[in-house]
């Protein structure tokens, strides 16, 4: 956790700047990024310089939209009660454009307004465009901003561009986006969203393997048996089945948020914590990474769909009954993959990462299983890291029980965030959304590495791509922890998944 003098020169060290929010009527708006900005100027890291300017497609004035997000404040519950006194302050930063996004025409009406927020708010011209839209209207955004002048800093100014997940929809079209993108800005002023990257456990990854003796000697293929990267989510798709019919598991979670968490669990120790240290290193790790071959998705993967269950003892529906999904839907909503990187450091040592809704339980968390020792009694050595809900780790390990024969007994150091430090954990992209006003993309994603996610995924997008029948789909009931295959995959290697 930071000291109190960390804290505040982070805070004196952030400049003034105009956060220009596109999508600022939609629900990641209401419910992540404005609370997240409210919270840091609440708790004094945005200079009261700093203005906010909200742009969509719905006609409204200034002060209707201050009034939504207002009743976005309240809804939100990492927020609490809105401090009246703060809520004046920062109401008064809010402004909002109407804007039809494909007209060239209100680009310039925002270039106008940015000016007068300029001068009205003493932004310095710092800006930030952020595009909380969906994935087909980033690459036209960004090049009506160029048209209009708008990725151009002034003198002793800057410019950043922060894009949501999912950024493009395959490699091509990812490659697409990085080469409209660069026409107007450097690759050091794009910084790609990903809010996985913000979570406190996962921040901590850096510190537990480079800062403690006691690990990074250990990690590796003498050591570790295998790791386990599992991402479980209680919910459906929410209403959203169109959108989920054209991604699947594998575009909206496993392309992403967890190739970047196995990179940080893997990769080699970085030069120094700077961004493109990091970034560098993640690079190396993920370009060793085995490609997926038929026989290896037919072998080491494993991809299923929910069907009806039970959930809290209530039952749900199956995937196929949810509405705006076809009856013979053969999306998944549940992939679990064998990864593999051919390295020095981890050759034979095989990742398994799963992803999936409907599971019985909601929770994120890497766990690293490290080979028996000599006397060992089916206790294995475990590290846990738990990354969502309830941020913090667990080393287990085996002890003897008491009395005069030798028992072995599974115990474990525990810690949690939340017991330890006694404080309110910032959420993910209130960590983020500093990070880019600092200028620091130590915990964004590199444009090399996007593409490099895309390129490991294509060949399983393929294969069980639509019209392709011969893998099979497995069928899971909602509230247990997938197929029964994928459990099966790891039996025949003499292994077991930690939650099944």
């Amino acid at each position: 956790m930071q000291s109190a003098a960390l804290r505040m020169e982070e805070a004196t060290s952030v400049e003034p700047c105009t956060f220009v929010l596109f999508g600022a009527s939609g629900d990641l708006a209401r419910r992540k990024l404005l609370p997240a900005l409210y919270r840091l100027a609440l708790e004094g890291y945005l200079p009261p310089e700093s203005a906010i300017v909200g742009a969509a497609l719905p006609w409204m004035t200034t002060e209707r939209f201050r009034a939504d997000m207002r009743e976005a404040l309240e809804r939100a519950p990492e927020v609490g009660p809105v401090d009246e006194t703060a809520w004046r302050a920062f109401a008064q930063r809010l402004h909002y454009v109407p804007m039809d996004l494909s007209r060239g025409d209100d680009y310039q009406r925002l270039g106008h307004l940015l000016d007068r927020v300029d001068r009205e708010h003493g932004t310095r011209g710092n800006r930030i465009f952020y595009l909380s839209l969906a994935p087909t209207l980033h690459g036209q955004v960004v090049e009506h901003l160029g048209e209009a002048g708008l990725t151009k800093a002034r003198a002793r100014s800057w410019v950043r561009l922060v894009v949501e997940k999912p950024f493009g929809t395959d490699l091509e079209t990812a490659q697409a986006l990085n080469q409209r993108l660069h026409r107007y800005l450097d690759e050091s002023s794009v910084y790609r969203m990903d809010h996985y990257l913000g979570k406190e456990m996962v921040q901590n990854l850096l510190v537990l393997r480079f800062a403690n003796r006691i690990f990074e000697p250990l990690w590796d293929r003498e050591h570790i048996d295998h790791v386990q990267i599992t991402s479980a989510e209680t919910v459906g798709v929410e209403g959203r089945g169109g959108y989920y019919e054209k991604a699947g598991v594998v575009r909206d979670m496993l392309q992403n948020h967890l190739l970047q968490v196995l990179a940080m669990v893997a990769m080699e120790p970085p030069s120094s914590l700077s961004p493109e240290a990091v970034h560098e290193a993640k690079r190396e790790v993920m370009a060793s990474a085995r490609a997926f071959t038929p026989e290896r998705i037919r072998t080491e993967c494993v991809r299923g769909q929910y069907a009806p269950g039970l959930l809290a003892g209530a039952p749900v529906p199956g995937y196929r009954q949810e509405p705006g999904v076809a009856p013979d839907s053969r999306t998944e909503t549940f992939a679990m993959l064998t990864m593999r990187f051919d390295n020095p450091r981890w050759a034979g040592v095989p990742f398994y990462v799963r992803s999936g809704k409907r599971m019985a339980e909601r929770l994120t968390e890497v766990v690293v299983r490290f080979k028996d020792g000599p006397l060992a009694q089916g206790t294995p050595n475990q590290l846990h890291l738990r990354i969502q809900p309830d941020e913090g780790m667990a080393l287990r390990f085996a002890t003897k029980a008491p009395g005069r024969a030798v028992h072995h007994h599974d115990v474990a150091l525990d810690f949690r965030y939340g017991d330890t430090f006694g404080t309110r954990l910032a959420e993910a992209y209130e960590r983020l959304l500093l990070d880019c006003m600092l200028g620091v993309s130590t915990h964004y994603v590199r444009n090399d590495l996007v593409e490099r996610g895309w390129e490991l995924v294509t060949p399983l997008l393929e294969a069980w791509g639509p019209g392709r029948e011969d893998l099979p789909l497995h069928s899971y009931a909602a509230g247990s922890w997938g197929p029964d295959a994928a459990g099966r995959l790891l039996d025949a290697q003499g292994r077991r998944w930690n939650r099944s």
